[in-house]
């Protein structure tokens, strides 16, 4: 295996790999004051190698929040493979992943994320005990991710119209991969109207059949009459371009999908239009409180218990950026960032 250590400020360690069977990694572990870094393996193709460095930084970085927030005992960390056009052998891949896992020597934990499954975790445990979220053990955390994004959709609700109940409200869904196809499931249980769109057509007929959802083209998304924008897909979605689309037709923003925000000033954006954002490391810490059952033996009462915790920090989240009149996404990282810092 070739490592190589990249240097970034701000970051404990970045580590890129590469070796013969095609396998080509990146780890960045963002910050441990809380505890050994824990974050999902990204299975996905990149333009270069600096558009994933870039990704994977982001995205330690956001675990170190949502971790923090949630009230979780981990710091942040992430991994991606760089997935290339031709076809793998996922067990050579991954297994080759977790021989680059293991080099950190506990340091860092993973498990499933963005283009991965549990069982591609379980060709990582052959070569490391540091992975999570096994088909044996926490399985596939998506329906709890859902459950803490629905429970965070219920919280901005009450805190923008008085109430939670989502009855007859629209929901645009962007993204109806494994969690947005969960969410959508909690929302048409509670009464709510479904309109979603996806790359894949085959998720979206999916959604539509089991959830009476309305298709849309990906980019009407955003141009749709809804009361709530849901962003279940990949990051960057909330920028220069898409802002000004949901103005007028949105008046609340949670989803499931990291990094939401191209840059921080598109949270401040939305705030001066008077449209409510959910932290996106607020809303989907479901995935990671999940795999507290492995990591520190929780049972399942109890990570759901922690997970509907997730309403509570959305409404002190909103109650204190309008009492300061800053946007959300200041408060959950001062919030997140006294509770690392302490």
């Amino acid at each position: 295996m070739n490592i190589q250590e990249i240097s970034v400020a701000g970051y404990e360690q970045i580590r890129s790999c590469s070796d013969a069977n095609g396998y080509h990694g990146l780890i960045a572990i963002h910050n441990t004051r809380l505890g050994i870094a824990i974050g999902g393996t990204r299975f996905w193709i990149y333009p270069t190698e600096q558009d994933a460095i870039k990704d994977v930084l982001r995205l330690s970085r956001g675990m170190t929040y949502k971790n923090a927030l949630a009230g979780i005992p981990f710091g942040g960390g992430k991994s991606i493979i760089l997935k290339n056009q031709q076809s793998v052998d996922r067990e050579v891949i991954f297994r080759s992943h977790g021989k680059f896992v293991e080099t950190f020597a506990g340091r860092y934990v993973t498990a499933e994320d963005v283009g991965t499954t549990p069982a591609d975790m379980e060709f990582v445990r052959a070569e490391t005990a540091h992975v999570a979220g096994l088909l044996s053990r926490s399985g596939d955390p998506s329906p709890v991710t859902a459950r803490g994004v629905f429970r965070a959709m219920q919280a901005a609700a009450k805190a923008r119209w008085g109430s939670d109940d989502l009855e007859n409200h629209t929901v645009a869904l962007q993204g109806c991969g494994n969690v947005g196809y969960h969410l959508a499931s909690y929302l048409h249980k509670a009464g709510a109207k479904l309109i979603v769109t996806d790359v894949d057509e085959v998720k979206v007929r999916r959604v539509v059949a089991d959830f009476n959802g309305v298709a849309v083209a990906t980019q009407a998304i955003f141009e749709t009459d809804a009361d709530i924008f849901a962003p279940c897909a990949l990051g960057g979605v909330l920028n220069d371009e898409t802002i000004p689309l949901l103005a007028g037709n949105t008046e609340i923003v949670v989803g499931a999908a990291n990094n939401q925000l191209l840059d921080l000033e598109h949270g401040t954006q939305l705030a001066q239009l008077n449209i409510l954002y959910v932290p996106d490391y607020a809303a989907n810490a479901g995935g990671v409180i999940n795999g507290c059952r492995e990591l520190l033996g929780w049972d399942l009462s109890k990570a759901m218990k922690k997970v509907d915790e997730i309403y509570d920090t959305i409404l002190r989240v909103v109650q204190i950026a309008t009492a300061e009149r800053i946007p959300t996404f200041q408060v959950a990282d001062r919030l997140a960032e006294e509770r690392f810092n302490a």
